[in-house]
């Protein structure tokens, strides 16, 4: 399905998003990296052969520059994967600024990238997009209020989409994994550490997930199969998840 396919990667100089650029390239898609870091966008797309662009993907100018150079350089966007994201520690209690750059990068910029590709899509008759979203925006992130709800703000608007223009050859898929060993997850902290790293996964095998989810377009990826069982049991009880989750956040302050 990649091969000749132009794909946008949004945080595609690191972690997930390198890895998906990578795996896309050997599929033959044309790949064009963007990154808030132009020096990493850069070294991946001349591993992949592809178009790098630097700049802050989350911005309204931003977004509308990503684009208009990939239509410029392929005419045309097949696939756009809204990978980039940020996590903030803490809760009401975090500052304004962290709580106000979860909200643009996690969930305005998909909306953006939504509003600059939708008319492209909706004149050729169809589109793929991908939005990175965490188990987090299933479930919750303890000791991260910031990242928790920005991630469910980030699933809701892949939901809504998915429901507005599936029937118009636009297919949405929302990626949730847990622990990725990437730096988001080096910079977690002691909380983010206890909780994910012993099941974490490389962003190479979160990425092959990716690619065999493509196959069939199911809405949920889910490179840890636990998410979904305890996503079910979170809403079909969801005073018993909370009460595990509650033991789950004494452990965590205990140790």
């Amino acid at each position: 399905m990649l091969a000749d396919s132009v794909v946008v990667v949004t945080g595609g100089g690191n972690g997930i998003g390198a890895a998906m650029a990578r795996k896309f390239a050997a599929q033959g898609a044309h790949v064009v990296v963007a990154d808030l870091d132009a020096g990493a966008a850069g070294r991946v797309a001349d591993d992949v052969g592809g178009l790098a662009v630097g700049g802050d993907a989350a911005s309204e100018e931003g977004v509308r520059r990503l684009v208009d150079a990939a239509l410029d350089r392929y005419g045309r966007i097949d696939v756009f994967c809204a990978n980039a994201g940020v996590a903030h520690a803490g809760g009401p209690e975090a500052p304004e600024e962290s709580w106000a750059q979860a909200w643009e990068v996690n969930v305005m910029a998909h909306v953006r990238a939504a509003r600059a590709v939708l008319p492209h899509w909706l004149e050729r008759g169809g589109g793929h997009f991908l939005a990175t979203v965490s188990a987090a925006g299933l479930l919750t992130m303890l000791g991260s209020a910031p990242y928790a709800v920005s991630k469910h703000g980030a699933l809701a608007f892949a939901e809504w989409l998915a429901v507005t223009y599936g029937d118009r050859g636009i297919t949405v898929q929302a990626l949730c994994p847990q622990g990725v060993r990437t730096d988001m997850l080096g910079n977690s902290g002691e909380t983010g550490q206890r909780l994910l790293a012993d099941g974490a996964l490389e962003p190479e095998e979160v990425a092959d997930v990716v690619l065999e989810s493509f196959a069939d377009k199911r809405f949920l990826i889910l490179p840890h199969s636990e998410v979904g069982e305890y996503y079910a049991l979170r809403a079909a009880d969801p005073d018993r998840w909370q009460g595990g989750m509650r033991k789950l956040q004494r452990r965590v302050q205990q140790a």
